[in-house]
């Protein structure tokens, strides 16, 4: 009695530790201690699940501990080496991992009923823990792919994708209802039928969505597994899988839907794939002349200025250019010089993409602004520096109503005095639509590599000291 007290303790401690961790997950400057408390929270859970003698009755500890050193090695090694710029692969990877570990557990309590008939209860939970995690791992993985440029959306999709995927997931839905009314003996056939339907579907399902949408999407796989692991866990009577898997898919669904809203757009449109896929394709032409200008132009008048706003993009991601751009940040700090950054929920290739990159660098958080306060701060900017950005500051977002990005909120980067962009070419970013703003009168071009074209302001700033 008293040993089924302490681990139901152990338990509670567990999960209030990820609920904590959560909750200062809300804010940047406490992110990093509540990624510690969530970890040993959800350690402490771990332990207390393999030592339970209720739970875990008949333990096999070699293959247990074996396994959490693996995975414990593999998943190290994997977060020591990633560059910052492949973040959002690794979380998609990590994340399709999560669906397959509860699409295994499915599998294996099918094949452990046998003969035996399912009841109706725990045969929908069984059999919605084989979809949601199969559909997870494989649509997790084909993000990974297209985030990794392994695969491009023109290569996976077809005329009536979509339609082609609500045939299937209906069949899925017929196997899944036969399994659980007539499925008698066959289960273990029918088990591995409807996983690998599940699984193609879950990479058909991700297939049509465009790579700008990436964000959204892991958003809402992050969601799919902890689903997942929530019926996983009502599954096998176990609360803290329960506790983690709707937290974890809660989180999820509210972030998709906050991202959602960024964009101006339904979840449903972003399924449709209607934005940065072959609907890109289709934007109109924008054609102008753009103005250039040299370090030295852009060093005198960052020297000079009142108040600056960076507005960051992959293109900073990709050219590790964060810890110059912090540099460039003191220095113009150093002369009274007021810096800000402009974050759009969408910046990046996974949502807080630029939030940790920056953090990376030590910037203050102080100065990493919201879509709202950007804004209304950028109506006093002298000098707005867009660093590898295009689809946020693009204003055919206001102005056509033909671009697939119509009605996307934007960073309003005109509102400042001089716009400078700071870029490789004038090809278009990730979403494939052309931006105007490079064509506006108070747009100067300063083209090149980000980190080679910081560094370069950097000196320029210190013969000016």
């Amino acid at each position: 009695m008293y040993v089924e007290a302490l681990f139901k303790i152990l338990y509670l401690v567990g999960a209030l530790g990820i609920v904590w961790g959560l909750k200062y997950l809300s804010s940047p400057d406490t992110a990093r201690k509540g990624n510690i408390v969530a970890s040993i929270g959800m350690g402490l859970a771990i332990i207390t699940s393999i030592f339970d003698p209720i739970e875990n009755a008949y333990p096999n500890y070699l293959w247990i501990f074996v396994g959490i050193v693996i995975g414990g090695v593999i998943g190290w090694y994997m977060a020591k080496k990633v560059q910052m710029t492949e973040m959002p692969q690794l979380v998609s990877l990590f994340n399709g991992f999560g669906g397959a570990s509860a699409m295994i557990l499915a599998i294996i309590e099918l094949y452990g009923i046998k003969d035996g008939m399912m009841e109706l209860g725990s045969g929908l939970i069984l059999i919605s823990t084989l979809i949601i995690g199969a559909v997870s791992f494989t649509g997790s993985v084909l993000a990974y792919l297209k985030l990794d440029g392994k695969v491009e959306d023109k290569n996976v999709t077809f005329r009536g994708h979509n339609t082609f995927n609500n045939i299937f997931f209906l069949i899925i839905l017929a196997f899944s209802g036969y399994c659980l009314i007539a499925g008698q003996g066959n289960y273990e056939w029918l088990g591995w039928v409807i996983m690998i339907l599940s699984m193609i579907y879950g990479f058909s399902f991700v297939a049509p969505i465009g790579g700008a949408d990436m964000p959204v999407v892991i958003s809402l796989l992050n969601s799919l597994t902890g689903v997942s692991a929530a019926t996983a866990g009502i599954l096998f009577g176990s609360q803290i899988m329960l506790i983690g898997g709707i937290l974890v898919g809660a989180a999820g669904i509210i972030l998709t839907v906050m991202m959602c809203n960024a964009m101006n757009r339904s979840l449903w449109n972003v399924l449709l794939g209607n934005f940065g896929g072959t609907a890109a394709s289709n934007a109109s032409g924008v054609t102008g002349v753009y103005k250039e200008i040299s370090a030295n132009e852009l060093a005198i008048q960052l020297y000079y200025a009142q108040r600056v706003m960076i507005v960051p993009g992959y293109g900073l991601a990709v050219s590790q250019a964060q810890k110059t751009c912090q540099e460039l940040d003191a220095m113009l700090s150093k002369n009274n010089v007021e810096v800000f950054y402009a974050i759009h929920p969408v910046a990046g290739r996974m949502p807080g993409h630029m939030n940790v990159l920056l953090a990376e660098a030590n910037v203050s958080y102080d100065k990493l602004l919201d879509l709202d306060d950007s804004n209304d701060k950028l109506k006093g900017t002298n000098v707005a520096i867009v660093v590898g950005a295009n689809d946020v500051v693009n204003p055919s977002a206001k102005t056509d109503s033909g671009s697939p990005i119509y009605g996307m909120p934007i960073l309003e980067v005109l509102d400042a005095d001089t716009v400078i962009v700071l870029k490789r070419s004038m090809k278009p970013g990730y979403a494939g639509i052309e931006n105007p703003l490079f064509f506006e009168s108070k747009t100067r071009m300063l083209f090149g590599d980000a980190k080679d074209s910081l560094n370069k302001l950097v000196q320029e700033i210190k013969t000016l000291g």
